[in-house]
């Protein structure tokens, strides 16, 4: 598989900073108006934080492209940033401007296409790497295939979400352009999930020195080489809910 040959965007001196973004945030009232968390959920299942509020209850204290929450068992330490959209320059663009204000662990949760055959709808991916198929990786690391997890943060999520399965995903910016070709060259290498976010986040937490983990639950099927929607949200809705406790213990107890 060859791979675009970028300029060097990723050298320079950029003309836009998060910090500026953010005090403009502020003056326009945009802002939540409590101290950065810690760690921080970027949640791409929108309604779960409301959906399992009494379980896990939450405080909504503003929005930044979509809507922010703290977690009030860990006591301002976790946020949960949901509904601000998909793909990832909205990922990384968030993400800049969290790590300015001071946010410095972040585990996504994303929804996935189960590549590998041996994968069911509902399953969830801790991934420790992620295929850099997207634009936006490029513009903050010289170009390679692969761009990895932070380790630490990985193995403690792991042991607070066991029986998972551990591994790669793809990451694309372009879903409607996956192709069959590209599905079986990637299941002959064993990646097991299809995504939009994950190497855009796992390449600026690397440049920017921040913690970054990702779990992706399947959520659909490519592994025929046909695009197979699920046939309920039962098990999905139950694996982003174990992926979501297990997300906040672990930022909890690193923070």
């Amino acid at each position: 598989m060859s791979f675009p040959n970028f300029p060097e965007k990723y050298q320079g001196e950029p003309v836009m900073r998060p910090e500026d973004t953010i005090a403009m945030r502020k003056r326009f009232g945009k802002f939540p108006k409590v101290d950065a968390p810690e760690g921080l959920i970027l949640c791409l299942k929108n309604d779960l934080p409301t959906q399992l509020r009494w379980q896990v209850p939450v405080q909504k204290v503003g929005k930044i492209m979509g809507d922010f929450y703290l977690v009030r068992s860990a006591r301002g330490r976790v946020g949960v940033l949901s509904n601000f959209g998909i793909g990832a320059p909205v990922v990384a663009s968030l993400t800049e401007e969290m790590i300015a204000w001071g946010v410095k662990r972040f585990v996504i949760l994303s929804w996935g296409g189960a590549l590998q055959t041996s994968l069911n709808v509902g399953d969830i991916i801790i991934t420790e790497r992620a295929i850099r198929d997207e634009g936006v990786s490029h513009h903050y690391l010289p170009a390679e295939k692969f761009i990895h997890a932070d380790a630490a943060l990985t193995v403690k999520l792991k042991n607070n979400l066991p029986q998972t399965t551990i591994g790669s995903t793809w990451t694309t910016d372009a879903p409607y352009r996956e192709t069959r070709d590209e599905v079986m060259q990637y299941q002959a290498e064993g990646i097991q999930v299809v995504e939009m976010e994950i190497a855009a986040l796992f390449a600026l937490a690397k440049v920017r020195g921040v913690q970054a983990s990702a779990v992706v639950v399947a959520a659909d099927k490519l592994a025929n080489l046909t695009w197979e929607m699920p046939s309920d949200m039962k098990r999905i809705n139950s694996s982003f809910e174990m992926a979501y406790r297990a997300a906040i213990q672990t930022l909890n107890e690193s923070a």
